[in-house]
Order: C-alpha cells, then structure tokens, then sequence
C-alpha cells in the first residue's frame, strides 16, 4: 500500500502528465492528413461551445481536436447532437483554462466544460492499458477495469474502438487526422474494428451493442471479422455494470433506428438476458406486435425529433412480462389489483439485477402499469377523475398501444379517446351504468342521557 502511495505522489511518467502546458512536439506523423476540400465538412456545422475549447486549449499551448462520433456525423452530412473534444493537456490543466469546467469519472478521468446550456467533453489522449501502471487496471476476463492512463494522439487512436470513431478535426486547420484509414471506411459503408476484435470486445464488451447500434443508425456494413466474434462473447455481457449496461441500452432504444437494432440483436444472439426475457416476447405473435408497435412509435418520434420517454419505452418493453406475473399472481388466489401491484413489483425487481434502470423511470413505468385497469372502469366519477391524473396521458398512449396490438378491444381506445374531446354534457352521456357494488356508510349511534351521565361519572 505504501509502496504504490509512494509510486502515485512521485511517479513522472510521460503517460501520466502529457505535458506541462508548453507546446509539444505533435504526436500524429503517422496520420493520414485530409484536407477540408476532401472531407467537405461545414465548419458552420460545429457549435459554439466545440470551437470555443478546442480555442482555448490551442491558445494555451494545447493541443485539441473534435473527436469521434461528431466527425463520424459530419462525415455522413449528419448533425452531431454532441461534442467531444481530445487534447494532450490534463484533465487538472483543461479544469484551469476554463472556468465553468469539472473533473469527473472514475474508470478514466473526463472534464464537462459548460457554455450555457451546452456541456462539451474533454478527454486526455489516453496511453495503453497493458503494463503496471497503478492508474490500470484490467480483470482476468481482460475486461477493462480502470484505464486513467495518458499517452500521446497516436496511442489515443488505438485505444478507440472503431476506425469511424479515430478520427480527429481540428477547427483552426479544418483538417482531419486518420490513423486507420476511417475515412475510407465510412465512405464504403464499413464499421470496422481497430485491432484484434476478439481482444477489443473482451476489454470492453459494451463494443458489441455500440457495433449493433452504429450499424443500424448509420446505415453502416459491420465488417466480417469485426461481426464474427459476437454471438461468442454475448455472456461477457453479464460482467458489465447494470448501470453502463442500461445506459447503452437506453442510448440504442433511442437511436430513431430502435427495430433494426432489436433485429440485430437477436441475430447476433446478443438479447438474451438484456431484458429479462425479451426474447421469449418477441416470440409471441402478440407480444412481438406490441413491442414492434412501441419500438416503431419510438424511432418515428425521435426522427421528427419530437420528446421520448425512456419510462414509456422501457414499460412497454416490459409489459407482457408483467402480464404473465400478474395472471399467475392471480391464479395463487390473490385479488387483481394486490396481483397486479405485486407483478410490477417483481419485474422491476428482476430487471434491476440486468439493466439497473433509474428509479425515477421505475416509478413513472408503475404508474403508467397501475393505471391500466382504471380504463375498465367508465361509471361514476371514475373517468373524470383518471383524466385529471398527472400520467393519463402516457397511460392513455399505452392504452392505444395495447388496442393496437390485439390485446384488448379497440371499443376501449376509441371510447377513451371521444370522452376526452367532447364536452361536459356529452361526457354525462356516454357513461356507463354503475354496476360496482356501493359502499354502505357506516352509520354512528347516538348516545343516550344515561350512557352520557355514566362517562361524566
């Protein structure tokens, strides 16, 4: 333990401190240089907060590009939704030449610089993991356990996961560098894996949903050795945190190309276990058209970039599970409301061991479940008192979604929908009789005198 206090506080490793903030010698002899009336990207296209760090850093003696994904957008004529910048200088020395800026992460150090409402984030060329450095870290699986490694551009490259993802532009310049010939795979419509894809999955399996994921969002081939790993690695999915998992799944849920992914992923064997069971609901005739219906809802709305509830998303995902729990639930004797509360219960609980989602998605995906049986219900004051709960509307589409589908009869939509639009008179109409058993008041005996006189005695 001494030791290693002694080797962190001393250590003078060029990987560890890139630069002192003088201007280094660049590190990128071995990129292919691709000048903007190749590439043709629009500077225009870069937000402000992008060319205002890779500014700042540059006029610091820094060296800074944008990096990855942006590129690979811009690229395909596509607007990058975010920015990610690599520089040499420390996250420690980034955290001093911008102001609004915080150091965070923990499995490899990363700076959130703030303009505004856009946060741009800034990563340190990483160096290689593979040695006794103290800041790596590496499990006997070889998956990547802590990489707080620093390492000049070039090492960066490397440690990337796909050649379209190496891929640096610098603003001043509007220059590209391309260490694995990226440029040209993009424009063959090839995602391709830099290095050993075998090694590069087990280090990080999440690679494997990234492939699933950037090949149906960009349209992109993945290349043949790069695929022919997959369906052997899918159990070292099991070892990712819940959380990262979650998050990769969300990111894929949400790419506007969600059916080709879900296609994609049974194909490369890879939904197992991801949502518990997802596999057996998309087996069935029903389950499969609902989860297409929700999926198809999902990617229309995120390409007419109109708002999406992960909640929404992740409680139709899981609500035929919830379904078979809450029939079986019922079956032991248990009355439906109790059961149905219990089955979400059960799901949720199963579903944190695999995906961790966020309990506040959780608690929105219960009440939009909790909500459905309420529907059944069109006497009384009932109606007009579901119509003023804050999830009617999410529960309402759910109720379509369900109509949709073939699961309960579309009569039930079409009912909700027209007592919704019309007026208050109408509304009164079309209610249904009371059949529901009233309640009996209970009723309070008076006292008589003597019982009266007996207490105040």
């Amino acid at each position: 333990m001494i030791k290693k206090l002694l080797q962190r506080v001393f250590k003078t490793s060029s990987k560890s401190t890139p630069n002192s903030g003088k201007k280094a010698k660049p590190s990128y002899t071995n990129a292919k240089r691709i000048h903007s009336k190749i590439h043709r990207i629009d500077r225009k296209l870069l937000s402000t907060g992008a060319l205002k760090t890779t500014e700042g850093l540059q006029k610091a003696g820094f060296e800074a590009f944008v990096v990855g994904g942006a590129v690979r957008d811009l690229l395909l004529k596509k607007r990058p939704k975010d920015f990610d910048i690599a520089t040499n200088a420390t996250p420690e020395q980034v955290n001093r030449v911008f102001r609004r800026s915080r150091i965070i992460g923990r499995r490899f150090r990363l700076v959130h610089v703030m303009f505004g409402d856009e946060t741009v984030e800034v990563s340190t060329f990483r160096g290689s993991h593979i040695g006794d450095d103290i800041d790596a870290k590496t499990a006997e699986s070889g998956r990547i356990l802590r990489d707080n490694v620093f390492g000049n551009q070039e090492e960066d490259a490397v440690r990337r996961d796909f050649t379209a993802n190496a891929l640096y532009y610098d603003p001043s310049t509007e220059e590209i560098l391309d260490f694995h010939d990226g440029v040209a795979d993009i424009q063959a419509g090839i995602l391709r894996m830099i290095g050993d894809p075998l090694t590069r999955y087990k280090e990080d399996p999440v690679r494997m949903l990234r492939a699933i994921r950037l090949s149906a969002k960009l349209g992109l081939t993945i290349d043949k050795s790069t695929e022919a790993p997959i369906p052997k690695l899918a159990e070292a999915l099991h070892d990712v945190p819940a959380s990262r998992l979650f998050d990769e799944m969300l990111k894929l849920f949400l790419s506007g190309h969600a059916i080709e992914s879900v296609n994609s992923l049974r194909k490369h064997k890879l939904h197992h276990g991801l949502l518990p069971m997802l596999d057996v609901v998309l087996e069935q005739p029903m389950g499969e058209r609902f989860v297409k219906l929700a999926l198809k809802n999902t990617d229309d709305r995120v390409l007419a970039d109109k708002p999406v509830s992960p909640s929404f998303l992740f409680a139709t995902l899981l609500w035929h599970e919830v379904l078979v729990a809450w029939q079986k639930i019922q079956d032991q004797g248990e009355n439906p409301i109790p059961a149905l509360h219990i089955a979400m219960n059960d799901v949720c609980d199963i579903q944190a061991e695999k995906l961790a989602i966020h309990k506040r998605y959780s608690i929105t995906m219960k009440e939009i479940w909790g909500l459905q049986p309420r529907f059944e219900q069109r006497a009384g004051r009932r109606p007009y008192a579901l119509l003023e709960h804050p999830r009617y509307r999410a529960a309402y589409d759910f109720l379509l979604l369900r109509c949709e589908s073939g699961e309960i009869p579309n009569e039930l939509g079409k009912w909700w929908t027209d007592f919704a639009n019309v007026d208050a008179d109408k509304r009164q109409t079309m209610l249904l009789p009371d059949t529901a058993p009233k309640k009996r008041r209970r009723r309070t005996r008076k006292r008589s005198a003597s019982s009266k006189a007996t207490e105040q005695a």
